[in-house]
């Protein structure tokens, strides 16, 4: 333990002193307004609604902030019927004023070049939920606690579309909570404490970590890196991760990187970055972007630590694949699969067909020329591109580098795309170009074999 040094009076008091006398202060403003800390299991549930009215109508930040906490712990004692019901409440009872509107709204009609009659209504027309939130956003743990509870909303949306009312809400407020300006990169290593290493296994959400030897092998040898976003609110949580290879050229498949019988090289005499994973950590934050900084972040660290790097590259899933191709299979109008891939394709029906060297030959061609059209041609409802991966990696100004046959034979390769990976790459002097193209006119920036691979004959 590092010993504490001695601290000059001259100096303000320390953060860890200030939090001690506030939460001081707030316990006793707890037992004025007449709540302890812990309930007695025999007294009834204080109603979440009626905790959130008294806390709009504070005044004092002391006060409030002993209601936040009283109205945090309540909702994390609630049974998940009370839950709902105080979800609910937030969506009919915390929404604007209707009165407050009315005379805003008054005043616009009769000055609509005001500028104060047109603030006014702006701030009239805000629902009262989002100043709820953020009061309770002022409580001890309060951030993390509204994390876990727009998970619980979350679990719900489908069923409830009204609450989707308070979902805007909690993504506008969270948009601003976590903007760029507040995240810290921190490189994740061997060394990391455990805590953290323990919540890297459960959160890797693209290939499996098995135990303590996978997650070793993903982090402490010379030519492998990991980093993720933290926020100094969720002391210890990631929000985001990536791993990262360093190699000596653009890999076709997922099992090289992650065998652990592999001979590492020195970080040195790589060429080439490749992002193999990222994961979204909270569901609670669902919406709100990371990744496309983290990505552009994480090529700054490495081009300054490592400058013989010249490439960054992904490998990447595409897990809307096959339930895709089975649509067109399904679909015997598609014109977007031909007469003889649909004949090919009736080999993806046996489980084992990629242990067969020739039959999965056979396919190579045929599967190559689906998944072309998948990313170059086929659109979804809205217009947009299919895959959520293609959407993201696009979307940050990557180029489509290549499609891999049989890139990832894992169980859930196979399930989502019949094995299949892609590598995005990330042209440092293309990226802006190709993320106006896509976002302004849907063009997906894709290479000459990709290119090709859509001209292949679908007759």
């Amino acid at each position: 333990m590092k010993p504490e040094t001695q601290r000059d009076p001259g100096r303000a008091p320390r953060p860890a002193f200030l939090a001690e006398l506030f939460e001081s202060l707030t316990d006793r403003t707890r037992r004025l307004w007449g709540r302890s800390g812990a309930e007695s299991p025999a007294v009834e549930a204080p109603d979440l609604s009626e905790l959130g009215e008294a806390l709009l109508s504070r005044r004092g930040e002391a006060s409030g902030v002993a209601i936040a906490r009283e109205m945090l712990a309540a909702f994390d004692r609630a049974d998940p019927g009370q839950r709902l019901a105080f979800l609910q409440n937030l969506a009919d009872r915390f929404g604007p004023d209707p009165a407050s509107v009315a005379r805003a709204l008054a005043a616009v009609g009769r000055d609509p070049e005001g500028v104060e009659a047109v603030e006014a209504l702006h701030a009239a027309s805000e629902p009262r939920r989002q100043e709820l939130l953020r009061r309770l956003n002022l409580a001890p743990g309060g951030t993390t606690a509204l994390v876990r509870m727009r998970e619980e909303l979350l679990r719900h949306l489908r069923d409830d579309p009204a609450l989707r009312r308070v979902d805007s809400d909690f993504a506008h407020l969270f948009a601003s909570w976590f903007n760029r300006g507040f995240l810290v990169l921190r490189h994740i290593d061997w060394n990391t404490p455990a805590s953290i290493l323990e919540k890297i296994i459960r959160y890797e959400a693209v290939h499996a970590i098995r135990n303590w030897d996978d997650l070793r092998n993903r982090l402490q040898p010379t030519d492998r890196r990991c980093y993720g976003f933290f926020h100094p609110q969720l002391v210890d949580e990631p929000l985001i991760f990536v791993e990262v290879a360093l190699t000596r050229e653009i890999p076709d498949n997922v099992a090289g990187l992650l065998d652990l019988d592999r001979k590492p090289i020195a970080a040195e005499a790589a060429d080439t970055a490749v992002f193999y994973s990222i994961s979204n950590t909270q569901r609670g934050l669902a919406g709100v972007s990371f990744g496309n900084f983290l990505i552009k972040q994480v090529v700054e660290e490495l081009k300054a630590e490592l400058p013989e790097i010249k490439t960054f590259v992904t490998l990447s899933p595409v897990p809307g694949f096959a339930a895709w191709l089975a649509a067109q299979r399904k679909d015997e109008n598609s014109e977007l699969i031909g007469p003889d891939q649909r004949i090919a394709f009736a080999t993806l029906d046996d489980p084992g067909w990629h242990l067969d060297p020739a039959r999965a030959e056979a396919l190579r061609e045929p599967l190559l020329a689906a998944a072309a059209t998948y990313f170059l041609t086929a659109r979804d409802a809205k217009g947009r591109v299919i895959d959520p991966v293609a959407r993201f990696h696009l979307g940050n100004g990557a180029r489509l580098e290549r499609l891999n046959f049989l890139g990832d034979v894992s169980a859930n390769g196979l399930k989502q795309s019949h094995g299949l990976m892609v590598n995005y790459l990330y042209d440092l002097g293309r990226i802006e170009a190709n993320h106006e193209g896509f976002a302004e006119r849907g063009a997906v920036a894709a290479s000459d074999s990709v290119k090709r691979a859509l001209s292949q004959p679908n007759a």
